[in-house]
């Protein structure tokens, strides 16, 4: 079936110099996971494959947003008073958006799979098979992996093209359960497929 590179929250204020969550940040810059996002982008537009950003913004007065977990609070209390800085819900500039992507931003939830149009958008578009991408393997792309599979999708993860926090974890999180779920490869590999199919 068709499938669609899906990035999440490659942000700025999430992955960029500026990021409110350092040790993620920090996580993403060690493994090169944007440069990686940036050559299956690249290669997913080339390609014909549609490339889809999902994004989390909250509004400065945080209206419609959830408060019933402890997640959502700390990042309140990280926040403070004071609205985001111009550009910190952007897409980071490794990514990059174009023309032909997608942009979905959610303001509520940990995952976009039911915090975005992301299901029907796939759907219409034909795509049976997602490529998940981004961060974090906390969190948002471990929602990610449950819904799609849960929606009926075929998913596939490369792990060079995904970061959380910490690395012990992450390995044992790809090991005892997205290996059940999910396809594990790499960037590399995802690539070299879509240069096939075509």
């Amino acid at each position: 079936g068709h499938s669609a590179l899906v990035t999440v929250e490659v942000q700025n204020m999430v992955v960029g110099e500026r990021s409110v969550l350092p040790a993620l940040a920090a996580a993403v810059a060690a493994g090169g996971i944007m440069e990686h996002i940036g050559s299956l982008a690249r290669a997913a537009r080339a390609a014909g494959v549609p490339v889809i950003h999902c994004t989390a913004e909250t509004r400065a007065d945080g209206l419609g947003g959830n408060r019933n977990a402890r997640l959502f609070a700390a990042a309140r209390k990280m926040r403070g008073d004071t609205p985001a800085p111009p550009g910190a819900f952007d897409l980071h500039p490794g990514v990059g958006a174009e023309p032909g992507d997608l942009v979905l931003p959610r303001l509520h939830g940990v995952s976009p799979m039911t915090g975005t149009s992301l299901d029907p958008i796939l759907r219409n578009l034909g795509v049976s098979t997602i490529v998940a991408t981004g961060v974090s393997v906390n969190v948002a792309l471990m929602g990610l992996a449950f819904e799609a599979v849960n929606f009926g999708y075929q998913l596939v993860m490369p792990r060079d093209a995904t970061a959380g926090v910490d690395e012990r974890y992450v390995e044992a999180v790809y090991e005892h359960t997205l290996s059940l779920v999910a396809t594990v490869t790499t960037t590399a590999d995802v690539i070299a497929a879509w240069r096939d199919a075509g």
